[in-house]
């Protein structure tokens, strides 16, 4: 590998991902950095080029240990970069953008907790097994960081990486402002509404290259509208039952403390 050195951030989603793709990595002095788009080519570009660091950066959920073990059959000397949010707020969000891009169940269909049959299962929430998954396929020290302190202090999350990174970065240059604020709880209830008699879920149904991009068009027009429109109705106009019920998530919370305060405490901030 000629002494390069590669960081590897794997996600997960829900936890800062696009601002650190967009505000935070491409402004890291003295490395390389690969984004989300150019991901397929990264092994290439790290052969053809060189570079003393490498920064590559995709949003992993269900899919880590397969694209994780992929990636290290070419490359096992990394540091791989993972983000983790308190189990409840994770499955809340993710649930919460499935509804948005058209999911049509349930949070208990989402994630059962107790019989484990929804889309998401409990291994998929498991944090310490995701950090077995990294130290298995990589050599190097995963750097394990926490969602909470980057919505607590933005400045002191990002020296701790950059320093776990030897790298530097002008705090002054990042934008720390929130880039958007979640949709609201009758905007959710009314996609998912909507999603009873229209799948506006994203998914690939022609081969033809431009009637595929026409129907997307079509989906996202369904799906933006139908969010607009809900803005402006009533309140309460759905239905009176919150999109996800508190009893569920604190569930969630109980169910998976353990493994939370456990990485906190092997991997806390410096």
């Amino acid at each position: 590998m000629g002494g390069k050195e590669i960081f590897f951030h794997v996600g997960t989603g829900k936890t800062g991902t696009t601002f650190l793709q967009y505000r935070v990595f491409p402004k890291l002095m003295g490395i390389y950095y690969i984004q989300r788009t150019r991901y397929k080519k990264a092994i290439k570009i790290i052969g053809n080029t060189q570079f003393g660091k490498y920064l590559i950066s995709r949003e992993f959920d269900q899919q880590l240990e397969d694209e994780v073990r992929s990636f290290s059959s070419k490359y096992r000397d990394v540091a791989p970069i993972i983000v983790f949010r308190r189990h409840d707020d994770y499955i809340a969000s993710q649930y919460r953008r499935f509804v948005k891009n058209g999911f049509r169940g349930s949070f208990q269909e989402f994630f059962d907790l107790e019989n484990d049959e929804g889309l998401f299962k409990k291994i998929d929430l498991n944090y310490s097994h995701q950090i077995g998954i990294l130290e298995k396929y990589f050599t190097r020290e995963p750097i394990v960081l926490f969602y909470d302190d980057l919505r607590t202090d933005p400045v002191a999350f990002i020296s701790n990486l950059t320093n776990k990174m030897g790298t530097a970065i002008n705090i002054s240059n990042v934008n720390l402002t929130r880039k958007h604020t979640s949709y609201s709880e009758k905007q959710l209830k009314a996609i998912r509404y909507i999603g009873r008699y229209i799948n506006i879920r994203k998914r690939r149904i022609f081969r033809n290259g431009l009637l595929q991009l026409l129907f997307s068009y079509f989906l996202g027009m369904v799906r933006y509208s139908t969010l607009l429109i809900a803005a402006l109705l009533p309140e309460k106009i759905f239905s009176d039952q919150p999109l996800i019920a508190d009893q569920e998530l604190q569930q969630v919370k109980d169910y998976f403390n353990e493994d939370w305060l456990k990485c906190r405490s092997q991997f806390r901030a410096e």
